[in-house]
């Protein structure tokens, strides 16, 4: 498996945006294309809201299940992680943080952690920040 760094973290899921979506996007501008040049105006126009629609439905309703879990978790992850190496709960200034922030601190390993939150927290790091502040970048492989 490659090494994950903060380069190529970034995943995706090949049925998906290989294949679902270029399809979709084929008919989608297929069916524009019928909409204008045939005589058949209100049909194809109609045929191309339809697809128009699908894709935006497929993209939110993937997207959405998939990171409002994984969201969870990674929070549970990082509450269990900082009082594993501190005894205190993450809970008393989790609400200081950000999503970005927490999602991106997920990728410091133990030793670089407890640094980074206080980092965070005084400076107001980004997650793009946190993530390029990663000395030794923790792999999460699994994620969506």
């Amino acid at each position: 498996m490659k090494i994950q760094t903060y380069y190529n973290h970034i995943r995706f899921y090949k049925p998906h945006h290989f294949i679902y979506y270029p399809i979709l996007i084929i008919f989608l501008i297929s069916s524009i294309y019928f909409a204008i040049t045939t005589e058949d105006h209100l049909i194809w126009s109609f045929i191309s809201i339809a697809f128009i629609f699908l894709f935006a439905v497929a993209y939110m309703l993937r997207q959405h299940y998939a990171l409002t879990l994984q969201n969870r978790i990674v929070r549970l992850e990082m509450r269990y992680r900082y009082f594993t190496l501190t005894g205190r709960r993450f809970e008393e200034f989790e609400y200081k943080l950000t999503d970005d922030q927490i999602f991106a601190l997920r990728f410091a390993p133990d030793n670089e952690l407890i640094p980074l939150v206080e980092d965070a927290l005084k400076n107001s790091l980004s997650g793009d920040a946190i993530k390029k502040s990663i000395v030794h970048w923790k792999a999460d492989y699994h994620r969506v």
